[in-house]
């Protein structure tokens, strides 16, 4: 089973970047992507052989989140229950028999971590879904996650102390995730690996130079961890200010 996840920052925008062919390029089971940046009436695309799920942002042109996939799920679920994060359209859990797969697009934290308050209250709300799903069934938990974990993750971790998606608050939350019987797929199979980034500034060419943060993640259960073949980070994909990452399941 292939997977695929990928922030297009915008979906609209990217459709007319050739996604169509990169979608069929990959041959994915499930293609999940974030930063949708639309509305359901302004949602117009149609893959063969995949349904679309979407959560979508009450603010209009703003986040959102979406599945593509070639499997009729049990049961799909917006959001996670919990009014106040349930606006930003950020999150798209599809339930199957063997396992829950939950896309999500994490809050940023903003210029001068405006919304690092915010952002922890996001992260301890998330931590306690995907705990409760995970006692029912092993979770792929896939998307923009918005924080580079270990200094290995990111090009310039000195000078980036503090930004957002680079706080000790933040990276603490994904170790708290990981600490709660998750793995992190990418740095399982490739623990030394670095220059693997899967996001860069369009600012001062940070793209051609590589100067990069790893934000986007494939995070399963620690019971499906061995059934993970493959992991893999797309960064010769353009469109995006994101490249596509993916993982190889055997489930």
């Amino acid at each position: 089973m292939k997977l695929v996840s990928w922030n297009v920052n915008g979906l609209r925008a990217i459709i007319g970047k050739g996604f169509a062919d990169i979608f069929a390029g990959f041959d994915a089971d499930f293609f999940c992507v974030q930063e949708i940046k639309l509305q359901q009436d302004q949602l117009d695309i149609n893959l063969d052989g995949y349904d679309i799920y979407c959560d979508y942002a009450e603010r209009k042109g703003y986040s959102g989140t979406a599945t593509f996939c070639r499997h009729t799920p049990l049961s799909v679920k917006q959001g996670i229950g919990i009014e106040c994060h349930d606006k930003e359209g950020r999150t798209v859990t599809l339930e199957y028999p063997d396992f829950y797969l939950v896309n999500v697009y994490t809050p940023n934290s903003q210029n001068e971590l405006a919304r690092l308050d915010y952002r922890m209250e996001w992260e301890e709300a998330f931590l306690r879904y995907v705990k409760s799903l995970d006692a029912s069934k092993p979770v792929i938990i896939c998307g923009d996650l918005n924080v580079a974990h270990q200094e290995i993750d990111l090009a310039n971790p000195k000078t980036n102390r503090r930004n957002a998606g680079f706080t000790d608050e933040e990276r603490s939350c994904l170790t708290r995730l990981l600490d709660a019987g998750f793995v992190d797929t990418f740095r399982h199979l490739h623990p030394d690996a670095t220059d693997a980034y899967s996001w860069w500034s369009y600012r001062g060419r940070a793209r051609e130079k590589n100067i990069g943060w790893r934000i986007d993640y494939f995070i399963v259960s620690e019971r499906i961890a061995d059934k993970v073949s493959a992991a893999e980070i797309h960064p010769e994909i353009t469109g995006s200010d994101h490249c596509p990452v993916s993982i190889e399941l055997e489930i």
